[in-house]
């Protein structure tokens, strides 16, 4: 299908590989869907460090250019079985371990006097069914962590909220499983293919896509 240069486009970011992993399956993920064309959208996929402050530059420059219709920052979250949409961003850093630069904040705020949280804007609950009507595991997620997932997922909504040109951009985070070769030294640490990982998120960028108003069924937890 040829696609002019001038589409409407989905943002797929995905970091690099961190805390002495060789490989991330956000990246992954994110080149493998790179120049894959969707309901007339053409998806660019970008790199983003494992590094506070650097990953918000590099998902800044990447956000000027062709419209955008979606934005879907993506991370590993190493022991979770589902793809995972996060359902809401925290303005705080709390940095358990050093990102790749050896910078760890600690209860610091990722926008200074920016509000406590913000919500995806993607029909996460459309996504997560379709996602698994297709045979594939996925859930909603109450908590992207306090890392550099959730600092570049609050940077992302920040910035969709607060800027003209990106006013009609929906977007969020998705936390992905280990791919197989990572969990084969982690022995009962689940994974999943990453020709399944990317089939996922094929179905839930066509949801993203089509489906304005999330569906209205229950995806919470008890804690």
């Amino acid at each position: 299908m040829t696609i002019d240069a001038k589409a409407p486009r989905v943002l797929v970011a995905g970091f690099e590989p961190f805390e002495n992993d060789a490989v991330n399956p956000a990246w992954e993920i994110a080149r493998a869907l790179d120049g894959w064309a969707c309901e007339g959208a053409l998806v660019q996929a970008v790199q983003l460090p494992c590094l506070f402050g650097r990953a918000i530059d590099a998902l800044d420059a990447a956000l000027t250019g062709p419209p955008l219709q979606l934005v879907l920052c993506v991370g590993a979250a190493g022991g979770r079985t589902e793809i995972s949409m996060e359902r809401a961003a925290l303005n705080i850093d709390d940095a358990r371990i050093p990102d790749n630069a050896g910078q760890q904040p600690i209860d610091l705020p990722v926008v200074k006097h920016g509000p406590a949280a913000y919500f995806s804007t993607l029909p996460i609950k459309a996504m997560v069914r379709d996602v698994r009507a297709a045979g594939l595991p996925a859930a909603v997620s109450n908590s992207a962590g306090t890392f550099v997932c959730n600092h570049i997922f609050y940077a992302l909504m920040h910035r969709l909220a607060t800027r003209p040109a990106l006013a009609h951009t929906r977007g969020g985070f998705v936390h992905v499983p280990y791919l197989p070769e990572q969990a084969a030294s982690k022995p009962g640490v689940a994974s999943m293919a990453l020709a399944a990982q990317v089939e996922a998120f094929r179905v839930a960028i066509r949801t993203a896509l089509t489906v304005r108003d999330d569906v209205r069924e229950t995806a919470g937890r008890l804690h």
